[in-house]
Protein backbone atom coordinates (compact mmCIF):
# COMPACT_ATOMS: atom_id res chain seq x y z
CA UNK A 1 0.00 0.00 0.00
CA UNK A 2 1.33 3.47 -0.92
CA UNK A 3 0.33 6.93 0.30
CA UNK A 4 0.25 8.29 -3.25
CA UNK A 5 -2.36 5.69 -4.27
CA UNK A 6 -4.57 6.72 -1.36
CA UNK A 7 -4.19 10.39 -2.36
CA UNK A 8 -5.09 9.60 -5.98
CA UNK A 9 -8.10 7.52 -4.91
CA UNK A 10 -9.50 10.39 -2.85
CA UNK A 11 -8.58 12.89 -5.59
CA UNK A 12 -10.71 10.79 -7.96
CA UNK A 13 -13.68 10.93 -5.54
CA UNK A 14 -13.49 7.29 -4.51
CA UNK A 15 -14.32 6.02 -1.03
CA UNK A 16 -11.36 4.85 1.04
CA UNK A 17 -11.45 1.52 2.87
CA UNK A 18 -10.90 1.38 6.62
CA UNK A 19 -7.50 -0.29 6.17
CA UNK A 20 -6.38 2.46 3.76
CA UNK A 21 -7.36 5.13 6.25
CA UNK A 22 -5.57 3.22 9.02
CA UNK A 23 -2.43 2.91 6.86
CA UNK A 24 -2.43 6.64 6.12
CA UNK A 25 -2.95 7.62 9.78
CA UNK A 26 -0.21 5.21 10.89
CA UNK A 27 2.19 6.71 8.33
CA UNK A 28 1.31 10.24 9.40
CA UNK A 29 1.85 9.38 13.07
CA UNK A 30 5.22 7.68 12.54
CA UNK A 31 6.48 10.31 10.10
CA UNK A 32 6.70 7.79 7.25
CA UNK A 33 4.37 9.95 5.13
CA UNK A 34 5.83 13.44 4.60
CA UNK A 35 3.96 16.71 5.17
CA UNK A 36 3.54 17.40 1.45
CA UNK A 37 1.66 14.14 0.90
CA UNK A 38 -0.50 14.68 3.98
CA UNK A 39 -1.30 18.19 2.70
CA UNK A 40 -2.23 16.81 -0.73
CA UNK A 41 -4.51 14.22 0.86
CA UNK A 42 -6.14 16.84 3.10
CA UNK A 43 -6.87 19.03 0.06
CA UNK A 44 -8.42 16.06 -1.74
CA UNK A 45 -10.64 15.44 1.29
CA UNK A 46 -11.64 19.11 1.42
CA UNK A 47 -12.57 19.12 -2.28
CA UNK A 48 -14.25 15.72 -2.49
CA UNK A 49 -15.49 15.02 1.02
CA UNK A 50 -15.79 11.78 2.96
CA UNK A 51 -18.70 9.52 3.75
CA UNK A 52 -19.91 9.14 7.33
CA UNK A 53 -18.25 5.72 7.43
CA UNK A 54 -14.92 7.12 6.22
CA UNK A 55 -15.10 9.96 8.73
CA UNK A 56 -15.83 7.62 11.61
CA UNK A 57 -12.94 5.36 10.52
CA UNK A 58 -10.62 8.39 10.36
CA UNK A 59 -11.79 9.57 13.80
CA UNK A 60 -11.17 6.20 15.44
CA UNK A 61 -7.82 5.72 13.70
CA UNK A 62 -6.62 9.12 14.95
CA UNK A 63 -8.00 8.50 18.45
CA UNK A 64 -6.15 5.18 18.60
CA UNK A 65 -2.90 6.61 17.21
CA UNK A 66 -1.93 7.14 20.86
CA UNK A 67 -3.28 6.41 24.31
CA UNK A 68 -6.98 6.36 25.19
CA UNK A 69 -7.68 7.75 28.65
CA UNK A 70 -10.13 6.10 31.00
CA UNK A 71 -11.38 8.74 33.44
CA UNK A 72 -13.99 6.54 35.12
CA UNK A 73 -11.69 5.66 38.03
CA UNK A 74 -11.03 9.33 38.76
CA UNK A 75 -14.45 10.94 38.35
CA UNK A 76 -17.96 9.48 38.05
CA UNK A 77 -18.71 11.48 34.90
CA UNK A 78 -16.32 13.75 32.99
CA UNK A 79 -17.84 16.38 30.70
CA UNK A 80 -16.16 18.44 28.02
CA UNK A 81 -17.04 21.13 25.51
CA UNK A 82 -15.65 22.08 22.16
CA UNK A 83 -16.13 25.13 19.99
CA UNK A 84 -15.51 24.86 16.26
CA UNK A 85 -13.75 28.21 16.49
CA UNK A 86 -14.70 31.82 16.24
CA UNK A 87 -13.59 35.40 16.68
CA UNK A 88 -13.59 36.58 20.28
CA UNK A 89 -14.66 33.13 21.49
CA UNK A 90 -13.08 32.89 24.93
CA UNK A 91 -16.03 30.84 26.23
CA UNK A 92 -13.90 27.98 27.59
CA UNK A 93 -12.16 30.32 30.06
CA UNK A 94 -15.50 31.01 31.74
CA UNK A 95 -17.54 27.87 31.12
CA UNK A 96 -15.03 25.35 32.45
CA UNK A 97 -14.62 26.91 35.93
CA UNK A 98 -18.38 27.60 36.09
CA UNK A 99 -19.23 23.95 35.42
CA UNK A 100 -16.51 22.69 37.79
CA UNK A 101 -17.85 25.03 40.49
CA UNK A 102 -21.23 23.31 40.06
CA UNK A 103 -19.63 19.99 41.03
CA UNK A 104 -19.04 18.54 37.58
CA UNK A 105 -15.41 17.60 36.78
CA UNK A 106 -14.04 19.02 33.52
CA UNK A 107 -10.93 17.67 31.83
CA UNK A 108 -10.37 19.57 28.61
CA UNK A 109 -7.67 19.56 25.97
CA UNK A 110 -7.76 22.69 23.85
CA UNK A 111 -6.05 23.81 20.67
CA UNK A 112 -4.23 26.79 19.26
CA UNK A 113 -5.54 29.33 16.79
CA UNK A 114 -6.56 28.13 13.34
CA UNK A 115 -6.53 30.80 10.61
CA UNK A 116 -8.50 33.85 11.77
CA UNK A 117 -9.93 31.94 14.74
CA UNK A 118 -8.25 32.36 18.12
CA UNK A 119 -7.02 29.41 20.19
CA UNK A 120 -7.67 28.81 23.89
CA UNK A 121 -4.06 27.80 24.55
CA UNK A 122 -2.76 31.05 23.06
CA UNK A 123 -5.09 32.99 25.34
CA UNK A 124 -4.05 31.05 28.45
CA UNK A 125 -0.38 31.62 27.68
CA UNK A 126 -1.04 35.33 28.16
CA UNK A 127 -0.88 34.43 31.87
CA UNK A 128 2.83 34.25 32.80
CA UNK A 129 3.88 30.76 33.85
CA UNK A 130 0.68 28.98 32.76
CA UNK A 131 1.64 25.52 31.49
CA UNK A 132 -0.35 24.16 28.58
CA UNK A 133 1.90 21.15 27.96
CA UNK A 134 0.84 18.82 30.77
CA UNK A 135 1.79 15.17 30.48
CA UNK A 136 -0.97 12.58 30.57
CA UNK A 137 0.02 11.74 34.15
CA UNK A 138 -0.19 15.40 35.18
CA UNK A 139 -3.55 15.77 33.40
CA UNK A 140 -5.02 12.80 35.27
CA UNK A 141 -3.53 13.81 38.63
CA UNK A 142 -4.93 17.36 38.39
CA UNK A 143 -8.36 16.14 37.27
CA UNK A 144 -8.50 13.84 40.29
CA UNK A 145 -7.30 16.51 42.73
CA UNK A 146 -9.23 19.65 41.70
CA UNK A 147 -11.70 18.37 39.08
CA UNK A 148 -10.54 20.87 36.48
CA UNK A 149 -7.85 20.74 33.77
CA UNK A 150 -7.36 22.99 30.76
CA UNK A 151 -4.32 21.86 28.82
CA UNK A 152 -2.97 21.30 25.35
CA UNK A 153 -3.17 17.99 23.60
CA UNK A 154 -0.47 15.78 25.10
CA UNK A 155 1.88 14.07 22.66
CA UNK A 156 0.62 10.61 23.51
CA UNK A 157 -3.08 11.41 22.92
CA UNK A 158 -4.27 11.39 19.29
CA UNK A 159 -0.80 12.36 17.99
CA UNK A 160 -1.98 11.92 14.40
CA UNK A 161 -4.50 14.68 14.90
CA UNK A 162 -1.90 16.98 16.44
CA UNK A 163 0.20 16.72 13.27
CA UNK A 164 -2.74 17.05 10.90
CA UNK A 165 -4.24 19.96 12.89
CA UNK A 166 -1.09 22.07 12.47
CA UNK A 167 -0.88 21.32 8.73
CA UNK A 168 -4.52 22.19 8.07
CA UNK A 169 -3.97 25.69 9.43
CA UNK A 170 -1.36 26.54 6.81
CA UNK A 171 -2.61 24.58 3.78
CA UNK A 172 -6.10 26.03 3.31
CA UNK A 173 -7.84 22.86 4.47
CA UNK A 174 -9.36 24.04 7.76
CA UNK A 175 -12.91 24.23 6.39
CA UNK A 176 -13.35 20.53 5.55
CA UNK A 177 -16.33 19.11 7.48
CA UNK A 178 -14.90 15.53 7.70
CA UNK A 179 -11.50 16.85 8.86
CA UNK A 180 -13.09 19.15 11.45
CA UNK A 181 -15.38 16.41 12.75
CA UNK A 182 -12.64 13.77 12.97
CA UNK A 183 -10.19 16.22 14.57
CA UNK A 184 -12.60 17.28 17.27
CA UNK A 185 -14.00 13.85 18.05
CA UNK A 186 -10.67 11.98 17.98
CA UNK A 187 -9.37 14.29 20.72
CA UNK A 188 -12.55 13.94 22.76
CA UNK A 189 -12.55 10.14 22.49
CA UNK A 190 -8.84 9.91 23.34
CA UNK A 191 -9.16 12.31 26.29
CA UNK A 192 -11.85 10.17 27.86
CA UNK A 193 -14.78 12.58 28.18
CA UNK A 194 -18.05 10.68 28.54
CA UNK A 195 -20.29 13.65 27.70
CA UNK A 196 -19.53 16.45 25.23
CA UNK A 197 -21.20 19.74 24.31
CA UNK A 198 -20.27 20.81 20.79
CA UNK A 199 -20.57 24.56 20.17
CA UNK A 200 -20.81 24.69 16.38
CA UNK A 201 -20.41 28.20 14.98
CA UNK A 202 -21.87 29.50 11.74
CA UNK A 203 -21.57 32.78 9.90
CA UNK A 204 -18.99 35.19 8.50
CA UNK A 205 -16.45 34.48 11.25
CA UNK A 206 -16.88 30.70 11.37
CA UNK A 207 -15.41 27.89 9.32
CA UNK A 208 -19.01 26.92 8.57
CA UNK A 209 -20.30 30.00 6.77
CA UNK A 210 -23.94 28.98 6.65
CA UNK A 211 -26.42 27.27 8.95
CA UNK A 212 -26.87 24.23 6.70
CA UNK A 213 -23.14 23.41 6.84
CA UNK A 214 -23.03 23.98 10.60
CA UNK A 215 -26.01 21.68 11.12
CA UNK A 216 -24.36 18.99 8.96
CA UNK A 217 -21.15 19.21 10.98
CA UNK A 218 -23.02 19.08 14.30
CA UNK A 219 -25.04 16.05 13.23
CA UNK A 220 -21.90 14.25 12.04
CA UNK A 221 -20.03 14.88 15.31
CA UNK A 222 -23.00 13.84 17.45
CA UNK A 223 -23.31 10.65 15.36
CA UNK A 224 -19.60 9.87 15.79
CA UNK A 225 -19.89 10.40 19.55
CA UNK A 226 -22.84 8.04 19.78
CA UNK A 227 -21.04 5.37 17.73
CA UNK A 228 -18.12 5.68 20.16
CA UNK A 229 -20.41 5.26 23.19
CA UNK A 230 -20.39 8.89 24.30
CA UNK A 231 -23.21 11.35 24.98
CA UNK A 232 -23.17 14.51 22.89
CA UNK A 233 -25.26 17.53 22.02
CA UNK A 234 -24.57 20.09 19.30
CA UNK A 235 -25.46 23.75 19.86
CA UNK A 236 -25.66 25.91 16.73
CA UNK A 237 -24.45 29.44 17.52
CA UNK A 238 -23.89 32.67 15.63
CA UNK A 239 -20.45 33.88 14.52
CA UNK A 240 -21.32 36.63 12.06
CA UNK A 241 -19.98 39.19 14.51
CA UNK A 242 -17.35 38.69 17.24
CA UNK A 243 -18.53 37.15 20.51
CA UNK A 244 -18.16 39.69 23.31
CA UNK A 245 -16.00 42.74 22.67
CA UNK A 246 -12.39 41.57 23.00
CA UNK A 247 -10.45 39.96 20.13
CA UNK A 248 -6.84 39.13 20.99
CA UNK A 249 -5.25 36.98 23.65
CA UNK A 250 -4.61 39.10 26.76
CA UNK A 251 -7.63 41.28 25.91
CA UNK A 252 -9.84 38.18 25.88
CA UNK A 253 -8.40 36.91 29.17
CA UNK A 254 -9.28 40.25 30.76
CA UNK A 255 -12.82 40.01 29.40
CA UNK A 256 -13.18 36.44 30.71
CA UNK A 257 -11.97 37.56 34.14
CA UNK A 258 -14.51 40.39 34.13
CA UNK A 259 -17.27 37.94 33.21
CA UNK A 260 -16.27 35.61 36.08
CA UNK A 261 -16.72 38.64 38.34
CA UNK A 262 -20.27 39.20 37.08
CA UNK A 263 -19.31 41.83 34.54
CA UNK A 264 -18.46 41.45 30.86
CA UNK A 265 -20.56 41.89 27.69
CA UNK A 266 -24.12 40.62 27.86
CA UNK A 267 -23.91 38.48 24.71
CA UNK A 268 -20.80 36.71 25.97
CA UNK A 269 -22.23 36.10 29.45
CA UNK A 270 -25.49 34.73 27.97
CA UNK A 271 -23.56 32.44 25.63
CA UNK A 272 -21.43 31.07 28.49
CA UNK A 273 -24.47 30.37 30.69
CA UNK A 274 -26.22 28.52 27.84
CA UNK A 275 -23.24 26.27 27.06
CA UNK A 276 -22.68 25.62 30.76
CA UNK A 277 -26.35 24.68 31.16
CA UNK A 278 -26.09 22.06 28.40
CA UNK A 279 -23.00 20.60 30.09
CA UNK A 280 -24.79 20.47 33.45
CA UNK A 281 -27.71 18.60 31.86
CA UNK A 282 -25.40 16.02 30.26
CA UNK A 283 -23.58 15.73 33.58
CA UNK A 284 -26.86 15.09 35.43
CA UNK A 285 -26.53 18.22 37.59
CA UNK A 286 -29.54 19.96 36.02
CA UNK A 287 -32.81 18.63 34.67
CA UNK A 288 -33.41 21.39 32.11
CA UNK A 289 -31.82 24.46 30.58
CA UNK A 290 -33.48 26.95 32.92
CA UNK A 291 -32.14 25.10 35.98
CA UNK A 292 -28.72 24.78 34.37
CA UNK A 293 -28.53 28.48 33.57
CA UNK A 294 -29.57 29.33 37.14
CA UNK A 295 -26.89 27.06 38.66
CA UNK A 296 -24.25 28.50 36.34
CA UNK A 297 -25.21 32.09 37.14
CA UNK A 298 -25.16 31.35 40.88
CA UNK A 299 -21.60 29.99 40.62
CA UNK A 300 -20.53 33.38 39.22
CA UNK A 301 -22.51 35.44 41.72
CA UNK A 302 -21.15 33.47 44.68
CA UNK A 303 -17.55 33.77 43.50
CA UNK A 304 -17.20 29.98 43.32
CA UNK A 305 -16.43 30.01 39.57
CA UNK A 306 -13.74 32.67 40.04
CA UNK A 307 -12.18 30.60 42.83
CA UNK A 308 -12.07 27.59 40.51
CA UNK A 309 -10.39 29.63 37.79
CA UNK A 310 -7.72 30.75 40.26
CA UNK A 311 -7.26 27.13 41.34
CA UNK A 312 -6.82 26.12 37.71
CA UNK A 313 -4.23 28.81 36.97
CA UNK A 314 -2.28 28.03 40.15
CA UNK A 315 -2.36 24.25 39.51
CA UNK A 316 -0.87 24.75 36.04
CA UNK A 317 1.93 27.05 37.16
CA UNK A 318 0.36 30.39 36.27
CA UNK A 319 1.08 33.53 38.29
CA UNK A 320 -2.26 34.16 40.00
CA UNK A 321 -1.22 37.76 40.66
CA UNK A 322 -1.71 38.54 36.98
CA UNK A 323 -5.33 37.42 36.96
CA UNK A 324 -6.07 39.07 40.29
CA UNK A 325 -4.69 42.28 38.76
CA UNK A 326 -5.45 41.80 35.04
CA UNK A 327 -4.07 45.22 34.19
CA UNK A 328 -0.66 43.56 34.67
CA UNK A 329 -1.25 41.28 31.66
CA UNK A 330 0.59 42.17 28.46
CA UNK A 331 -0.53 45.51 27.01
CA UNK A 332 0.13 46.91 23.54
CA UNK A 333 2.32 49.98 23.11
CA UNK A 334 -0.12 51.71 20.73
CA UNK A 335 -3.87 52.15 21.18
CA UNK A 336 -6.12 53.99 18.76
CA UNK A 337 -9.88 54.43 18.49
CA UNK A 338 -11.46 53.90 15.07
CA UNK A 339 -14.54 56.15 14.87
CA UNK A 340 -17.75 55.60 12.92
CA UNK A 341 -17.43 57.14 9.45
CA UNK A 342 -21.17 57.74 9.19
CA UNK A 343 -24.34 57.90 11.25
CA UNK A 344 -26.79 55.02 11.06
CA UNK A 345 -27.58 51.48 12.14
CA UNK A 346 -24.90 48.81 11.99
CA UNK A 347 -25.99 46.16 9.50
CA UNK A 348 -22.75 44.15 9.48
CA UNK A 349 -19.86 43.77 11.92
CA UNK A 350 -17.85 41.25 9.91
CA UNK A 351 -16.28 38.78 12.32
CA UNK A 352 -14.00 37.26 9.70
CA UNK A 353 -12.46 40.59 8.68
CA UNK A 354 -11.99 41.51 12.33
CA UNK A 355 -10.36 38.14 13.03
CA UNK A 356 -8.06 38.55 10.02
CA UNK A 357 -7.13 42.02 11.26
CA UNK A 358 -6.23 40.57 14.66
CA UNK A 359 -3.92 38.08 12.89
CA UNK A 360 -2.37 40.97 10.96
CA UNK A 361 -1.63 42.71 14.28
CA UNK A 362 0.11 39.55 15.54
CA UNK A 363 -2.63 37.95 17.64
CA UNK A 364 -2.72 34.86 15.38
CA UNK A 365 -0.47 32.92 13.03
CA UNK A 366 0.01 33.49 9.31
CA UNK A 367 2.28 30.42 9.12
CA UNK A 368 2.82 27.27 11.17
CA UNK A 369 5.08 28.06 14.12
CA UNK A 370 4.68 31.85 13.97
CA UNK A 371 5.05 33.53 17.38
CA UNK A 372 2.01 35.12 19.02
CA UNK A 373 1.94 38.67 20.38
CA UNK A 374 -0.33 38.29 23.39
CA UNK A 375 -0.75 42.05 23.87
CA UNK A 376 -2.29 43.03 20.53
CA UNK A 377 -5.88 42.85 19.36
CA UNK A 378 -9.10 44.76 18.92
CA UNK A 379 -11.92 45.92 21.17
CA UNK A 380 -15.25 45.94 19.33
CA UNK A 381 -17.53 48.59 20.82
CA UNK A 382 -20.75 47.93 18.86
CA UNK A 383 -23.07 45.16 17.72
CA UNK A 384 -25.28 44.62 14.69
CA UNK A 385 -28.45 46.67 15.21
CA UNK A 386 -26.80 49.44 17.25
CA UNK A 387 -27.36 53.05 16.17
CA UNK A 388 -24.26 55.23 16.07
CA UNK A 389 -23.61 58.87 15.42
CA UNK A 390 -20.71 59.78 13.15
CA UNK A 391 -17.51 59.90 15.20
CA UNK A 392 -18.63 57.48 17.92
CA UNK A 393 -16.06 54.75 18.78
CA UNK A 394 -16.38 51.61 16.66
CA UNK A 395 -13.15 49.83 17.55
CA UNK A 396 -10.04 50.30 19.63
CA UNK A 397 -6.90 48.89 18.03
CA UNK A 398 -4.15 47.56 20.30
CA UNK A 399 -0.93 47.37 18.25
CA UNK A 400 2.80 47.19 18.76
CA UNK A 401 3.96 48.85 15.55
CA UNK A 402 2.81 51.75 13.40
CA UNK A 403 2.64 49.82 10.12
CA UNK A 404 0.26 47.14 11.38
CA UNK A 405 -1.80 49.80 13.16
CA UNK A 406 -2.28 51.74 9.92
CA UNK A 407 -3.25 48.62 7.97
CA UNK A 408 -5.60 47.47 10.75
CA UNK A 409 -7.32 50.87 10.72
CA UNK A 410 -8.14 50.50 6.99
CA UNK A 411 -9.31 46.88 7.32
CA UNK A 412 -11.58 47.61 10.26
CA UNK A 413 -13.28 50.51 8.48
CA UNK A 414 -14.09 48.01 5.75
CA UNK A 415 -15.50 45.44 8.21
CA UNK A 416 -18.76 47.29 8.93
CA UNK A 417 -21.78 48.17 6.81
CA UNK A 418 -24.42 50.77 7.57
CA UNK A 419 -28.16 50.99 7.14
CA UNK A 420 -30.42 54.03 7.36
CA UNK A 421 -33.24 51.75 8.57
CA UNK A 422 -33.34 49.87 11.88
CA UNK A 423 -31.58 46.47 11.82
CA UNK A 424 -32.58 43.47 13.91
CA UNK A 425 -29.92 42.26 16.38
CA UNK A 426 -28.43 38.89 15.51
CA UNK A 427 -29.54 35.79 17.46
CA UNK A 428 -27.00 34.06 19.66
CA UNK A 429 -28.26 30.54 18.88
CA UNK A 430 -29.99 28.76 15.99
CA UNK A 431 -30.88 25.40 17.45
CA UNK A 432 -29.72 22.22 19.17
CA UNK A 433 -28.77 18.83 17.68
CA UNK A 434 -29.28 15.74 19.87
Amino acid sequence: MRAVDIIIKKRDEQELRDDEIQFFVDGLTKGDIPDYQVAAWAMAVLLNGMSARETTALTLAMAHSGDILDLSELVPLAVDKHSTGGVGDKTTLVVEPVVAACGLPVGKMSGRGLGFSGGTLDKLESIPGYRTNLTTEEFLKQLGEIGLVLSGQSADLAPADGKLYALRDVTGTVQSIPLIASSVMSKKIAAGAQAIVLDVKCGLGAFMSNLEEARRLAKLMVEIAQLAGRQAVGVLSDMNQPLGRAVGNALEVREAIGTLHGEGPEDFRTHCLEIAAHMLILGQKASDLATGRKLAAESITSGAAWDRFKQLVFAQGGDVGYIEQPERLAAARLQEIVPAQAAGYLGVVNARKIGETAVLLGAGRAQKGDPIDHAVGILVHCKVGDYLEKGQPLFTIHANNEASLAEARLQLQDSVAWSSDPVEPLPLFYGVIH
